[in-house]
């Protein structure tokens, strides 16, 4: 078992300027409370993997910061300021954007126009295709992607590691500050999943903060600058990357807590823990919770 220290500043992240701060959020539908108290500071330039068991509230956490499902108490403060969001056009307006599990391109429709659906650039009244095109290829090009041939391309030709590198750059295409990445290796082959991982790395490099949700602890581990876990609806810890194995994020997600000995930080075993119990609903009544 491994220890962490606890001394301020010690660490990059401590020197990092909060974007994303929650505060005792919660969330309930109808009378079950599906997040309680939850804390989470995500940085620019950081990769923050929240994971959790299948039911821990990932989905429902990240819908609440996407304005989705409005939490219904806590504080939520973005890039230091206080905000209420209770829809996803206020959440997009301060630059937060959203890749969800099932990307959401269109098949018969090439990557300009996946990039730009529902907020196409006119030019006297007509579609700006020039300059759309050219803002996609400039957008790849600056997420050093470069296994697509053309942007022209139908999105229906891509690999899996195409279409979600499509999907994420379409998050970045609007001058986004936060990225939220839902499961984006999922599905992918080895290959593919490292060219993934490799953009994810990158956002990040160029001072985007981004949230990784993901149950592929290596995954995790490869790319994250600290690890947010949720057990049961309640955030458990958020401990920097560097200072946990693959054993205690394991610990952690099935109902571990960090606890302070000695002046230094250890994971104790599920079993130790009394940590009540919360609850979660199932996909149908939620429109899909993990």
């Amino acid at each position: 078992m491994t220890t962490m220290t606890t001394e301020p500043g010690s660490h990059p992240s401590a020197h990092a300027a909060p974007l994303l701060e929650l505060r005792g959020v919660n969330k309930s539908f109808g009378p079950v409370q599906v997040l309680h108290d939850v804390d989470l500071t995500v940085r620019l330039g950081h990769v923050t993997a929240l994971v959790g068991d299948n039911g821990a509230g990932k989905s429902t956490l990240i819908k609440g910061v996407a304005g989705i499902h409005a939490f219904d108490s806590g504080d939520y403060r973005f890039d230091g300021n206080p905000v209420h969001v209770s829809n996803p056009k206020q959440a997009n307006a301060l630059g937060i954007e959203v890749v969800y599990q099932d990307l959401a391109l269109c098949d018969n429709l090439d990557i300009v126009q996946n990039l730009f659906l529902g907020r196409e650039t006119l030019a006297s009244g007509f579609l700006d295709e020039i300059s759309m095109e050219q803002r996609a290829a400039e957008t790849l090009a600056g997420l050093s992607v470069r296994t697509v041939k053309s942007v022209r391309q139908k999105v229906a030709s891509l690999s899996g590691g195409q279409r979600q590198t499509v999907a994420i750059a379409r998050a970045v295409l609007w001058n986004s500050k936060l990225v939220i990445l839902d499961e984006p290796t999922a599905a992918l082959g080895v290959a593919q999943t490292e060219q993934v991982l490799r953009l994810v790395r990158r956002l990040a490099d160029r001072g985007l903060a981004v949230i990784l949700i993901s149950h592929n602890m290596n995954d995790v581990l490869a790319v994250a600058d600290d690890i947010a876990v949720l057990y049961l609806g309640r955030m458990t810890a958020q401990v920097e990357a560097k200072d946990v194995t693959h054993n205690e994020v394991v610990q952690l997600i099935t109902g571990g807590v960090l606890v302070k000995e000695g002046g230094e930080l250890k994971v104790t075993e599920p079993e130790a823990t009394d940590l009540k119990s919360g609850t979660d609903l199932p996909p149908s009544e939620t429109g899909g919770q993990s």
